[in-house]
């Protein structure tokens, strides 16, 4: 019988001194307004704030010659987050990686709801693919990125830009990505929501994201509808045991691989949703397992 599910003791320790379950539309003020920078958790060779194809983003340049580049987009379940919330995280995979990383700072919902994200998203992955001379890369070592909502947003992009004849991505990296819609029977969503979010949040989200329409089996909105997956970047898929999401990552990551993909997906056992984010002590292990995964991902990419 596995223990995946069975919380960490460390873990558990944190949600005693850190009770979760706080209703996101009652902070959407507070996630939103501009904060003071927050400290520097991880120092790296340069970073800038720039507009991409019309999108603000965060630039992360690695200290050494860079591997490739990652186009990040943030989780913050479509409605709260930013490239300064996630700076720690966004610092985190470039260290790892080796990778420029560009951090997304999408619109949000429920303000500009779907497809408002995923369009910004799209926008500057391919701005990154057509600009990744700046860096000394050729356009083949491009790659997306997302954790939970960002990680919807990631598998979207790849979705979209399957079949554009002109664009080749390299690779992408989907953390306890969130990529159903609902509908399937998850048992991950009934029995871990409640340890980082109140009763009906998980509706209310996709209400917001979606705008109230019906999107249920849109492929863009929730990837693991896409009728198939076959086509898309090799991915690396990273769960934790006691995360709400754990079900559609596995569900997606098989399905990646029943298409013809080339897949990894690692589980850390006892962790919950956004330990990445959290820094909790599991997270140092994934951010390895994300750099070895990336770099010798650009490693197979022929050199300019």
């Amino acid at each position: 019988m596995s223990d995946d599910g069975v919380l960490d003791p460390w873990v558990a320790d944190w949600l005693q001194a850190n009770p979760q379950g706080f209703a996101l539309r009652d902070v959407l003020p507070y996630a939103r307004q501009p904060m003071a920078p927050v400290p520097v958790t991880r120092e790296v060779g340069r970073v800038t704030d720039e507009v991409a194809a019309g999108v603000p983003v965060r630039v992360y340049e690695p200290r050494e010659e860079p591997t490739g580049l990652l186009v990040y987009a943030h989780g913050g379940a479509h409605c709260v987050g930013s490239v300064a919330l996630m700076d720690g995280l966004a610092r985190e995979l470039t260290h790892a990686t080796g990778a420029v990383v560009v951090s997304v700072d999408y619109r949000l919902a429920p303000e500009d709801p779907f497809p408002a994200g995923l369009d910004d998203s799209e926008a500057v992955t391919r701005w990154a693919l057509a600009n990744t001379a700046r860096f000394g890369l050729p356009p083949d070592r491009v790659a997306v990125c997302g954790e939970s909502a960002g990680g919807t947003l990631a598998a979207g992009v790849t979705l979209r830009l399957r079949d554009d004849p002109g664009v080749r991505l390299a690779g992408q990296v989907l953390i306890y990505p969130a990529v159903d819609d609902g509908t399937t029977p998850l048992p991950s969503r009934q029995e871990f929501a409640a340890l980082t979010m109140p009763e009906g949040e998980m509706d209310w989200i996709w209400s917001a994201y979606t705008g109230g329409r019906d999107l249920r089996g849109d492929p863009f909105a929730a990837p693991l509808h896409a009728e198939s997956l076959a086509g898309l970047p090799p991915a690396l898929v990273v769960l934790g045991g006691c995360d709400f999401l754990r079900d559609e990552g596995r569900l997606y990551a098989e399905r990646l691989r029943a298409d013809g993909v080339e897949v990894e997906d690692v589980l850390y056992p006892g962790q919950i949703h956004g330990f990445l984010n959290h820094g909790f002590p599991a997270a140092a292990d994934a951010h390895a397992r994300i750099g070895t995964w990336v770099r010798a991902l650009f490693a197979g990419v022929p050199a300019a």
